[in-house]
């Protein structure tokens, strides 16, 4: 079995484990059940608080103490243990703490596989920006797989696919201690203080404006890399709330139609070198930051029929907001940062944009969704209103009794208040929040391009 080979089977895999239940936990928690939506920004943002610290912790460990490929196995089966555990969770308070556990064994091993990728291709003579990116292509087809059998199997809305999630982590966990061995660097100088010992030398990294900066806008910009996986699929999904929508193929496969977003992936990864050398960090982060802007305006204009080709538009340029700025983000910091810190520097990444930026982005747009964009009626003729349909239209009372489980009285009152979310304006909303931190960026980040220098990596 080749070197590259069986780095594509743990970047598959890497990202399987996490897609099997990402883009459909929404529906898990808002119909199978039906939890305050108000809680559910909280639970996404567990991946934030768990990548504050965890990332950067495990990057030092196998900067300093243990390889990076036992660390990684041994994280990969305590997060399958959990995954296992969380159906038989009741309570929306439990499940969050629950997940932050999970998330706290999960979001270390995505920076520490890009790590183990980086050290076995140069061990072994390979070039980084150029091979790297083929490897890590197939984590997207893995979250896509991960997507529809959660999806195909009709585990969408339903506990089974903690159970998918959780075999195929204890799979990649045992498969990680047959990689190359990836030992720690233990790059340290005799009278070292406590500070280089524990490798926080990598926090000095803010002293560089340029990646302290880049630093900066990458904690922005995460808050927006999670807000399509949580709610893009439940977005879809609730198109069954409107009659003329409730049978179409968008709302059956919603997590499919999403999976085009991973699918665009695949060929952007591939495009990240040539954009690299052509353009330079600087213009290619722009370029993902105006793709956010449009991912969220298409979303907001978009319908599963008329307007079905914004939404399948939306979920290309995904790709490219996502790839432009996660892929080449680690690149970059990958080729400026010194040997000795570079798995610890990592993990601040990590920290960044999945720690600090998910828990703003997670609770900002939790709070923002349920206080401005949530409406509650108790009257069925502005539900219908609202709907765009009539009182006495069959297909809105199946809704009612179907999707919200609500009855009408003789005074068209419903029998419990129905919760609909302004989805268009929510999109608008974090469009305009995408447009302002490119041009920010656009002012504030200092780079000048080097295409010479782009896959020369310091020791």
């Amino acid at each position: 079995m080749s070197i590259k080979f069986r780095l594509t089977v743990l970047s598959f895999f890497q990202f399987f484990v996490w897609g099997a239940w990402l883009i459909t936990i929404a529906n898990y928690w808002f119909g199978t059940r039906g939890w305050d939506g108000s809680k559910f920004g909280a639970v996404f943002s567990t991946m934030g608080f768990a990548s504050i610290i965890m990332p950067t912790l495990t990057g030092i460990i196998a900067d300093r103490w243990m390889n990076a490929e036992r660390l990684y196995g041994i994280l990969q089966i305590l997060y399958a243990a959990v995954l296992f555990y969380i159906p038989q969770v009741n309570d929306p308070d439990t499940f969050f703490w629950v997940m932050l556990l999970a998330m706290g064994f999960y979001m270390p091993t995505i920076a520490l596989a890009n790590s183990i990728s980086y050290t076995v291709l140069k061990n072994n003579g390979g070039d980084v920006i150029k091979d790297f990116p083929p490897i890590r292509v197939w984590g997207t087809v893995g979250f896509i797989v991960a997507m529809w059998l959660t999806n195909l199997s009709g585990s969408k809305a339903g506990a089974e696919q903690f159970y998918i999630a959780g075999a195929a982590a204890v799979l990649i966990g045992v498969f990680a201690f047959t990689l190359p061995k990836c030992p720690p660097q233990k790059l340290i100088a005799r009278g070292a203080g406590l500070s280089q010992a524990l490798g926080l030398d990598a926090f000095k990294l803010f002293g560089n404006y340029k990646i302290a900066v880049f630093f900066i806008f990458s904690m922005f910009l995460g808050g927006a890399l999670q807000l399509t996986n949580a709610y893009g699929d439940v977005f879809l999904d609730e198109f069954k709330h409107y009659p003329k929508y409730a049978d179409s193929f968008v709302v059956k496969y919603s997590t499919i139609i999403m999976s085009v977003s991973q699918i665009s992936e695949t060929l952007f990864i591939l495009a990240i070198p040539f954009f690299l050398k052509r353009y330079g960090i600087k213009k290619v982060m722009l370029i993902s930051m105006f793709a956010w802007v449009l991912r969220f305006g298409l979303f907001g204009i978009g319908d599963p029929t008329t307007g079905l080709w914004m939404i399948i538009l939306s979920c290309i340029v995904y790709g490219m907001a996502f790839d432009f700025f996660n892929i080449s983000g680690s690149l970059f910091i990958e080729t400026n940062t010194h040997a000795k810190i570079r798995s610890s520097a990592q993990g601040m990444f990590m920290m960044m944009t999945n720690g600090f930026g998910a828990v703003f982005g997670s609770l900002t747009s939790g709070w923002l969704i349920e206080k401005f964009f949530t409406r509650h009626f108790t009257d069925s003729a502005d539900l219908a209103d609202f709907l765009h349909t009539t009182p006495g239209d069959p297909g809105y009372l199946s809704v009612l009794s179907g999707q919200f489980r609500v009855a009408v009285g003789a005074d068209g009152l419903l029998s419990q208040p129905v919760a609909i979310r302004e989805w268009p304006l929510i999109w608008f909303t974090f469009a305009a929040y995408a447009l302002v931190i490119a041009i920010l960026f656009a002012v504030f980040f200092r780079h000048k391009h080097h295409p010479d220098q782009i896959g020369a990596v310091g020791h």
